[in-house]
């Protein structure tokens, strides 16, 4: 099953510069482990040391905002598309 996944410009550098990968899984928490086998390092910074999602991240799943969805647990097909969006906060 295949998954692509955009990321950000701040995590590229993870990435060897590609702002697209493809990854498996069959739900969130095994698409972040598949992406830390082929890019090292980038669960670390998606991650906290509890290995839950840091707070300032949000991922869609096909534009679906996982937080209402079934979060890390939430399932994936293949063909999916996960966003990894950095939260932006200022006033």
């Amino acid at each position: 099953m295949s998954v692509k996944v955009l990321v950000p410009t701040a995590l590229q550098k993870f990435t060897n510069n590609q702002a697209t990968l493809e990854g498996k899984g069959s739900t969130i928490t095994e698409l972040l482990d598949s992406l830390e086998q082929s890019c090292p390092g980038i669960k670390s910074r998606l991650c906290d040391e509890s290995g839950q999602l840091r707070r300032f991240l949000n991922l869609y799943v096909n534009s679906e905002d996982i937080r209402f969805l079934d979060g890390p647990a939430t399932p994936l097909k293949d063909g999916d598309e996960v966003s990894i969006v950095p939260a932006v906060a200022g006033g």
